[in-house]
């Protein structure tokens, strides 16, 4: 069993984040720092990448660290259910194609996006917080993530061209859903 324990000391952020391309638009997409804790079986899915532990029936967790005010734009998963769980600090979840529903979540509080919902999440505290990421069902990889067109906008302002690299990782940028 001791290969089946995670040390949060010993995790290391995934590699999709790639530091060539600016902060600024890697905040659009990503958390600031996702550390991997559980990943798939075969350990295939960038998004799980060098995670300590490996199996647990198809479910994926992560854990995203963000400072006071980051967070991932709207996105939705075309197959997959995100359940968030706060695990340090305050966050805002919010959905729909719009964002116009949202919710603050306090500590331990849990949400549970599923499939085709669109959804993001940003701290709202005043010191790094850390959401517990679980994604289950479907396919566990960029090309289930879609982002909106507003999304796409953000990053070519960093700079023309720019979301191609995104999606080159098989990210989209179509909600709404056609």
């Amino acid at each position: 069993m001791k290969d089946r324990i995670s040390r949060f000391k010993d995790l290391k952020p995934l590699p999709i984040q790639n530091p060539s391309i600016p902060e600024k638009a890697r905040d659009v997409v990503y958390a600031r720092k996702l550390l991997s804790v559980i990943g798939l079986e075969d350990n295939s899915s960038p998004i799980n990448a060098g995670a300590p532990i490996t199996g647990a029936a198809g479910m994926t967790m992560t854990l995203a660290v963000c400072p006071p005010g980051q967070g991932p734009g709207l996105h939705a998963h075309r197959q997959t259910y995100e359940t968030f769980t706060v695990m340090k600090g305050r966050f805002e979840v919010r959905w729909n194609d719009d964002g116009s529903g949202s919710a603050i979540l306090e500590l331990y509080d849990t949400v549970s996006f599923p499939p085709g919902v669109c959804r993001a999440f940003r701290n709202v505290g005043n010191e790094e917080g850390i959401l517990q990421v679980i994604i289950t069902g479907g396919v566990h990889d960029m090309t289930d993530i879609d982002f909106s067109e507003n999304a796409k906008k953000e990053i070519e302002a960093v700079r023309p061209g720019l979301s191609a690299e995104f999606e080159k990782a098989g990210f989209t940028f179509s909600i709404p859903f056609r």
